[in-house]
């Protein structure tokens, strides 16, 4: 079974584009280190479509967090926003990227606000 962060940056790979994103370009790399080991995951946006890989190079945008945190954001127990205020995530380069990128993230699972209901048509 996959943990929630490959399932996440899976699907945003399967997706291929993201209306919510269609006025947007640049890579962001995120970063989840747990002690000495880091895992890296790249996503590249070009005018709302999306590739992922794991590749280790420059991005636009770096995103720093533990690989914990980022599970609770990819299944939406945990806001991202709230995150960097807490300094639980920190950014670095070209940060315009932060918000728009925070918008692929699922909301709270009892959530029925218009992300979620975006959400559900858009299957």
């Amino acid at each position: 079974m996959l943990d929630a962060t490959t399932s996440f940056f899976e699907e945003l790979d399967r997706r291929g584009y993201e209306p919510r994103l269609a006025k947007i370009s640049g890579t962001v790399r995120f970063d989840l280190r747990e002690g000495a080991q880091t895992t890296h995951w790249l996503l590249t946006i070009d005018e709302g479509r999306l590739a992922v890989s794991q590749a280790d190079r420059e991005a636009d945008t770096v995103i720093m967090t533990s690989p914990a945190l980022f599970e609770e954001l990819a299944t939406g127990r945990e806001h991202g926003l709230a995150a960097f205020l807490r300094g639980d995530m920190t950014a670095s380069g070209d940060v315009r990227l932060v918000v728009p990128v925070e918008r692929l993230f699922p909301g709270p699972p009892t959530s029925q606000g218009p992300r979620r209901i975006f959400e559900r048509e858009a299957r």
